[in-house]
C-alpha cells in the first residue's frame, strides 16, 4: 500500500515523467518482443535493431535498419502495428481511456496525465473529450481500411490485402511510415495508383492535425467559429502543402500528385512514393524544411510543429514593423512567443548534435545523406536517402535518442526534474546588444 501511495504521489507530481518513463517501458518489452524468434522469419536480429524498430514505432517514425516484411513474421508485424497504435495515442493516454471505458474513476494524477499528454487546459468533462478521441480514430482507421482494402483487392489475395489495409491504415494515421513492401522498396509502387495516394494523404493530413483540431472541424463547422488554435493549424497545414508541392515540383520535374504526395509525407510520415536518395541538393532542402516543421501540436506527427512555426514568423513580423504579435485579430501571448523560440532553439541544439556525432562515426556518407537522416529521425518522419541499414551500431544509439527525444519533445525532457524553488530576488536589469 505505502508503495502504491509513493506511485501516485509521483504521478500526481510530475506527469511529464509518468509519460517519459511509460514510453521508455513499452519500447523496451516492444524491443525483446521483436527479438523472440516467434516475431522472425527464420532469421536472427541484434538487439540493437529490434530496439531501433520498437523505438521507430513507438515514436512513429518509420525509420528502419531492417525491412519489416522480410524480417518479421505476420505476428511481429502485428506487434509493430500496436506498438505504432499505443505511440499514437501515447502509453499514458491509452491507460486513462482504458479506465473511462470501463467506467472506472480516474485518480487526479490520472487527469494529469491525460491533461499532460493530450495538451488539455483542464480536466473538464474529461470522459466525454477521451471518448471523442477514440471513436473519431475509429471511424476514420475503419474507413481507411476499408478503401486501401478495396484498392489492395487487386493485387494480393483477400487474406494478404486484409492484413496489408489494416497495417499500412494504422501506419499512415498514425504518421508512422512504416510499410510491408518489402526489400526496403518503399512505396515506390504505389506511386501512380491515385486513390491510394489520395486516401494515404487524407489519413496522413488527418492524423497530422490533432486531436482536437479534427473535434472542432466536426462540432463547429465554420472557420470563423474555429479558436485561434484551428485557424493557425489549418492555414499553415494548406500553406505547407501547397507550397512543398510547388516547390518540388520546380526542384524535382516531378508529376503534379507525385510532389503533392511527398509534400504531405515529408511532414509527418515517411512514405515514400519516390526515391529521395535521387534528390538534388535543392529537393533535399525543401524535405528538410518540411520534416523540421512537422505536424501539429496534440498529434500523431512530430517536428517542432505547425503553430511554433507561425508563431515565429509572425514575431519575426511585428519586431519588424513594431508591431503588436497577433494573428486572426487576436494577440499571441509573450509566454507562448517565448516558448516557441525554446522549442525552436532546443530542436536545433538536438539535431545539430547527432548530425555531428553521426557524421564522426559514419565518414564515408555526405552531410546531405546524414542530415536527412538526422531531422528525418528527430521530426519522427522516417525519410531515409538508403542509408538506414548501413548505420553502425553506435549511430543507431544516437538515432535511437534523436527519435526518442523528438518524440517526447526536447522541453519535456529538460523540465523532468523541475522543481518549483523559492521566488528568486529581484536583479536590476541592464540591456544587451544583440544582432
Amino acid at each position: 500500500m505505502e508503495a502504491k501511495n509513493k506511485i501516485r504521489k509521483v504521478i500526481r507530481k510530475h506527469p511529464r515523467r509518468t509519460i517519459v518513463l511509460g514510453f521508455i517501458g513499452v519500447i523496451l518489452v516492444g524491443a525483446f518482443i521483436l527479438q523472440a524468434s516467434f516475431s522472425l522469419r527464420g532469421i536472427d536480429l541484434r538487439f540493437i535493431d529490434s530496439l531501433f524498430t520498437s523505438t521507430s514505432a513507438v515514436c512513429v517514425t518509420g525509420l528502419s535498419t531492417v525491412d519489416t516484411a522480410d524480417t518479421f513474421s505476420v505476428f511481429g508485424r502485428t506487434v509493430i502495428a500496436v506498438l505504432i497504435q499505443i505511440g499514437g495515442l501515447g502509453i499514458t493516454s491509452i491507460g486513462v481511456i482504458t479506465i473511462l471505458l470501463a467506467k472506472g474513476k480516474v485518480s487526479v494524477g490520472g487527469e494529469r496525465l491525460a491533461k499532460e499528454a493530450f495538451n488539455l487546459s483542464s480536466g473538464k468533462n474529461l470522459r466525454k473529450v477521451l471518448r471523442s478521441i477514440v471513436l473519431t480514430e475509429f471511424v476514420v482507421e475503419s474507413v481507411g481500411v476499408i478503401i486501401i482494402f478495396i484498392d489492395m483487392c487487386g493485387r494480393f489475395d483477400p487474406v494478404k490485402a486484409i492484413g496489408v489495409s489494416l497495417f499500412h491504415t494504422v501506419s499512415s494515421f498514425n504518421n508512422a511510415g512504416f510499410d510491408l513492401s518489402g526489400n526496403f522498396r518503399g512505396m515506390i509502387e504505389y506511386h501512380d495508383d491515385v486513390l491510394w495516394v489520395l486516401v494515404t494523404a487524407a489519413l496522413i493530413i488527418i492524423g497530422g492535425l490533432g486531436f482536437f483540431v479534427n473535434m472542432e472541424i466536426i462540432t463547429k463547422r465554420s472557420f470563423r467559429r474555429f479558436s485561434l488554435h484551428t485557424k493557425i493549424v489549418l492555414s499553415t497545414t494548406a500553406f505547407l502543402i501547397v507550397s512543398g508541392t510547388v516547390l518540388l515540383m520546380i526542384t524535382e520535374r516531378t508529376s503534379l500528385i507525385g510532389a503533392f504526395f511527398q509534400s504531405v509525407t515529408a511532414r509527418t510520415a515517411g512514405f515514400a512514393t519516390e526515391n529521395i536518395g535521387n534528390y538534388t541538393n535543392a529537393g533535399i532542402i525543401v524535405l528538410i524544411i518540411l520534416m523540421f516543421i512537422g505536424a501539429s501540436p496534440g498529434s500523431t506527427g512530430g517536428g517542432i510543429k505547425t503553430t511554433t512555426m507561425f508563431v515565429l514568423v509572425k514575431n519575426m513580423k511585428s519586431v519588424a514593423l513594431n508591431k503588436t504579435c497577433k494573428a486572426f485579430n487576436r494577440k499571441i501571448p509573450d509566454g507562448i512567443i517565448e516558448k516557441s523560440l525554446v522549442v525552436i532553439g532546443l530542436a536545433l541544439s538536438t539535431i545539430i548534435l547527432s548530425t555531428l556525432l553521426v557524421s564522426y562515426f559514419e565518414p564515408g556518407f555526405t552531410l546531405k545523406q546524414i542530415l536527412t537522416e538526422v531531422v528525418s529521425a528527430y521530426a519522427t518522419v522516417g525519410l531515409s536517402t538508403g542509408i538506414t541499414p548501413f548505420l553502425s551500431s553506435a549511430s543507431k544509439l544516437v538515432l535511437i535518442f534523436t527519435m526518442f527525444i523528438g518524440r517526447v519533445g526536447p522541453l519535456t525532457l529538460i523540465t523532468l526534474w523541475y522543481h518549483k524553488n523559492k521566488p528568486e530576488a529581484h536583479y536590476s536589469e541592464e540591456s544587451v546588444n544583440i544582432g
